[in-house]
C-alpha cells in the first residue's frame, strides 16, 4: 500500500472471499491501471482485462529501489477506493483523496498519543474503511 501511494497511485482493496462476480464488477467499475495479486488469488483474476502482476513471481524485484519523486502528485489525487456493501443493489465505490486521508490521520494523532497508536490492533479487512486507521495511524506516528 505504501508503494502504491508513494508512486502516486490509488488502491482498491479486493477481498478474495468475495464472489467472483463482485470482484469482476469492482475491477470493471474502478478500472485500475494494474492489479497486484498473490499466487493464491490469481484464479480470481482470470477474466481481468488489465495487467495483473503476481507479487510472488519476483519479476518486479529487479526494478529500481530509488525513492522516486512524483512532482505532479497533489493532495487532491486519489488515495484509495472503498466499496460499499451493495445492500441497495450494486456496490458503490467511494473515492478518498490523499487530503482526506491526511486529515483523518491528523485527527488520530491529535486524539491519541503515540504510545496508544503503537498498540493499535490491525484486525479489520482492508476492504473496511477503518483499516486506514489501523494501518496508517501507527505507521505515521512512528509505530
Amino acid at each position: 500500500l505504501l508503494a502504491i501511494l508513494k508512486a502516486g497511485g490509488g488502491y482498491v482493496p479486493l477481498d478474495p472471499a468475495y464472489p467472483a462476480d463482485r470482484i469482476a464488477y469492482m475491477l470493471e467499475d474502478s478500472a485500475p491501471a494494474v492489479v497486484l495479486a498473490q499466487a493464491a488469488t490469481l484464479g480470481l483474476l482470470a477474466d481481468a482485462t488489465m495487467p495483473v502482476i503476481d507479487l510472488g513471481s519476483g519479476r518486479w524485484q529487479d526494478e529500481s529501489v530509488s525513492n522516486p519523486q512524483v512532482p505532479e502528485l497533489t493532495s487532491a489525487h486519489l488515495a484509495y477506493v472503498i466499496y460499499t456493501s451493495g445492500s441497495t443493489g450494486l456496490p458503490k465505490g467511494v473515492m478518498i483523496e490523499h487530503r482526506n486521508t491526511v486529515n483523518f490521520l491528523t485527527w488520530a494523532h491529535r486524539s491519541f498519543d503515540a504510545q496508544t497508536l503503537s498498540k493499535t490492533l490491525f484486525s479489520t479487512s482492508l476492504n473496511f474503511d477503518l483499516a486506514v486507521y489501523e494501518c496508517f495511524a501507527p505507521l505515521t506516528s512512528g509505530g
